[in-house]
């Protein structure tokens, strides 16, 4: 069986990725340098959001740990607030959700594309052979004006 992953992606529920939540709340904490309170307030406003095991307990990834050592860079080395980093936290995804879009209207773009120069090739195909193309002939400007005979009855 498997799982659909956050990302949307189909993970073999025994295959670890970075995204798999393996890390209980106090290894996250000593991985990522930080106080198991401060993941927990880092939960409550929204800067990492740990997966939760039936019981409502914090499960982190590989990918979570380093959110929280990037958190903690912005707000120790950048003298950046919390608020800040969450909105910086926000524009990252944007932008990660927006590249990957334009990632996937490129490729259906250049789909399109080659189905037309099919397409277009099997139309090219399809004249029919006895037709040539039509070249104009340059003709003499002379003015012919047309007289009728009389007809004799």
């Amino acid at each position: 069986m498997t799982t659909t992953g956050r990302g949307g992606r189909r993970n073999n529920p025994y295959e670890l990725t970075e995204e798999s939540p393996v890390y209980v709340i106090s290894v996250a904490a000593q991985l990522s340098g930080l106080h198991p309170q401060t993941l927990r307030q880092y939960d409550r406003l929204g800067l990492v959001s740990p997966d939760r095991t039936a019981g409502r307990g914090r499960r982190y990834s590989a990918r979570d740990i380093e959110q929280l050592r990037e958190v903690q860079r912005l707000s120790q080395d950048e003298g950046i607030n919390l608020a800040g980093i969450k909105r910086i936290i926000e524009l990252e995804n944007e932008v990660r959700a927006l590249r990957a879009q334009v990632a996937e209207l490129t490729q259906a773009v250049e789909g399109a594309a080659v189905a037309m120069r099919q397409r277009e090739a099997q139309v090219h195909a399809s004249y029919r052979s006895e037709l040539v193309p039509y070249r104009d002939v340059h003709r003499p400007s002379a003015l012919v004006v047309w007289r009728p005979q009389p007809r004799d009855d």
